[in-house]
């Protein structure tokens, strides 16, 4: 919701916020306020009695659960906020499990395997050396899991002779989860649902915790996530049953490649008779010219719930459609208006625009344009340094340094590289570490494993567990930069890291490139090691840490550094990703037939496709509060050839030639004026 949104709140937004007696479905349209019908709900909530902790508000991004937690403390006080159940649907199964995993067998300190150590699991699950193989077999098991598939079920869905495979492959992951004592992403939903399926006390005691349940972005849940919440409020008291506001919208459902399904809407007011619908459609965002072209796009599609966004901003600029010859042309474009707006008007920043698209691949050249220009630019969404698999099996060990107890960062160094030590060795040691309570670490040096384990493989683990322990005995003692870097290159070549990415790289550039990101890594590490701390008097001071002491300081620094949201930069981002965000000017780039609609060679585009497409276009619409501007390609690239461009047909459905010609010829001059003013400013010197 824009900051500029209502000091109190709109009938609708009253009504669901006082709408206590039994279920509540807000339908809440983009930027009509849902936050604000949340934190005013929990407040209320409050006021009815409530305890703090017996208030869940669920979402779906740590940010969104930190901004809601920020919006609650300013309406009910520091105090009662910190005690309120704010969470991703993740973090509450992360709850769940610590508290009452021991039910289903897992120990308290279980590890939370992250995307890569699951691709490394899965690789040695199927004996696959084939990365593209195993991501695959990842993507497919992890949709099965949000749907409520597991591995004896599996092969009954499968639909060709890969998931056939991916089936056989998801039984032995799962073994080797349950020997290793870990869970995935996945699971922190899927085993806090078994766990209130399957334990009466687990289930009695979660129901009586929860008074009330809020889900934001409820469009976005999938199978599993909804069993999980109708679990939640199933109370057997009449009374305390279906206690919950489910805040969604329909028309913003664009996430179903990943699992989540706009059935969970449907099945409300079958599961739910009493269901109350309170739609919000008031917008706060945008002037009326954007909220029409949306509404346009939007009402040709099947209605769940009827509902129309309207706005009291004013007419505002007309949304223009740019017919681009090309993608080069069409950077430049973007480029210009960006130029312009700032010259009619120097309070416009740069944080004020966008450019959405549809694929990462076509950020390359506006990326390119924006240099050219002097531009400051970021690309939302584009992966970290430190979100590099290399980087990450790096950091991992430095963490087992710091942390023994750490098992997730155990289970990667053990295995990055393979050193002889097998998943059944690392199930044995699993197992035996959940029945003692202990890390896996420190379970590896205790006496009694030699009843489960045979004396070679407790020599491997030995043998591991000395060289650990010897580096961090050099790790604490080494000081200063050069030093630092010696023992580090010393490290990699112990652990033959260089060879471990050739073997598993099918291309010797790609594997170069990663050999390359491990130096950089090596050079970061050295030199915080040999840091410069600034005097008083402006001189200097050479403050040495040892490689142990930047190790533990590593996630510190890397928060710090991602900490970006307040430098003034256009933003580059897909559609997916602008969810839930909005900027004064809008460019929405490639609206092509093949790319908006997206549609692959040979793919059959059906109903339910093109209508997730058009709620993308939707979004991508409604994320403008001032200005919107969606270009069109003559032509455009398709891999290496040049094809003719379709305009998209989401284009048409806005029905924009109704609103031709309503610029003023006299405004029409003035902006073309300032457009060519800007194009003059941006050009090179002539030279002498």
């Amino acid at each position: 919701m824009s900051a500029n949104g209502p000091s109190t709140l709109n009938p609708a937004q009253m009504e669901a916020v006082n709408y206590l007696r039994g279920p509540c479905l807000v339908l809440a349209g983009a930027g009509s306020g849902k936050t604000r019908v949340i934190t005013h709900k929990i407040a209320r909530l409050l006021q009815e009695g409530l305890r703090p902790k017996q208030i869940a508000a669920i979402t779906f991004t740590n940010k969104a659960a930190r901004e809601m937690r920020e919006r609650a403390q300013s309406l009910v006080g520091p105090r009662a906020a910190k005690d309120l159940a704010i969470s991703t649907f993740h973090s509450l199964g992360v709850r769940m499990l610590r508290e009452d995993g021991t039910k289903l067998g897992l120990k308290e300190q279980f590890s939370i395997l992250d995307a890569d150590d699951v691709l490394g699991v899965l690789r040695d699950a199927g004996s696959c050396t084939d990365n593209k193989i195993a991501r695959q077999w990842q993507w497919t098991i992890s949709l099965w899991k949000n749907q409520g598939i597991n591995s004896s079920t599996a092969p009954s869905v499968a639909k060709d002779d890969n998931e056939l495979v991916a089936a056989k492959v998801m039984r032995l992951y799962e073994e080797r989860l349950a020997a290793y004592q870990a869970v995935d992403f996945d699971d922190l939903i899927s085993l806090p649902l078994k766990l209130l399926q399957t334990n009466d006390e687990a289930r009695a005691k979660w129901q009586d915790q929860f008074g009330h349940v809020l889900v934001d972005e409820y469009q976005d849940t999938n199978a599993v996530q909804y069993e999980l919440l109708k679990a939640l409020v199933d109370h057997p008291d009449e009374r305390k049953r279906g206690l919950f506001t489910a805040v969604g919208d329909d028309d913003q459902s664009i996430y179903g490649w990943r699992g989540a399904t706009i059935e969970n809407l449907k099945r409300l007011p079958e599961e739910f008779p009493s269901l109350k619908v309170i739609p919000l459609e008031q917008n706060y965002r945008s002037t009326s010219a954007i909220l029409r072209a949306a509404n346009e796009v939007i009402g040709l599609n099947p209605k769940l719930f009827p509902k129309k966004l309207w706005s009291d901003l004013g007419e505002g600029e007309p949304v223009r459609v740019a017919e681009c010859d090309g993608e080069e042309h069409e950077a430049e474009r973007a480029v210009t208006r960006i130029q312009a707006l700032r010259a009619q008007d120097p309070r416009i920043k740069f944080a004020d625009f966008a450019i959405l698209y549809r694929a990462n691949h076509q950020a390359r050249i506006f990326e390119q344009k924006l240099r050219m220009a002097q531009i400051p630019y970021k690309v939302s969404g584009g992966q970290s340094f430190f979100d590099k698999a290399e980087i990450k099996d790096l950091c991992a060990w430095l963490r087992l340094l710091v942390n023994q107890d750490d098992d997730p960062a155990f289970l990667r160094a053990v295995t990055t590289p393979k050193r002889g030590i097998g998943h059944q060795t690392l199930g044995a040691l699993g197992e035996f570490s959940a029945q003692w309570k202990m890390s896996m670490y420190e379970a590896l040096f205790a006496q009694s494993l030699s009843a489960k384990l045979s004396a070679k493989a407790i020599g491997s683990l030995h043998e591991f567990g000395r060289y650990v322990n010897d580096l961090e005995y050099k790790a604490r003692h080494t000081v200063g930069g050069e030093d630092a870097k010696k023992l580090l290159i010393e490290w990699l070549k112990d652990i033959d890291y260089e060879k471990h990415l050739f073997e598993h790289e099918d291309s010797e550039k790609v594997a170069q490139a990663r050999w390359s990101n491990v130096l950089d890594f090596v050079d970061w590490v050295a030199k915080r090691c040999g840091g410069q701390i600034l005097q008083e008097g402006g001189t200097f001071e050479t403050e040495k840490k040892s490689v142990l002491e930047v190790a533990q300081s590593i996630s510190v620094i890397l928060s710090l550094a991602e900490r970006d949201e307040d430098q003034d930069q256009v933003v580059l981002t897909t559609l997916h990703a602008s969810k839930g965000l909005e900027w004064p000017h809008v460019i929405l780039a490639g609206v092509n037939e093949g790319l908006l609609p997206f549609k692959a060679d040979e793919e059959q585009m059906t109903p339910e496709r093109l209508q997730e497409e058009r709620r993308l276009m939707y979004v991508g619409i409604t994320r403008a509060q001032r200005s919107l501007v969606v270009s069109t390609l003559r032509r455009r690239k398709k891999g290496r050839e040049t094809i003719a461009g379709i305009p998209s047909r989401f284009i048409a459905e806005m029905k924009l030639h109704e609103a031709a010609g309503r610029e003023d010829p006299k405004d029409r001059l003035k902006r073309l004026r300032a457009e060519l003013a800007a194009k003059s400013a941006a050009a090179p010197p002539p030279v002498a």
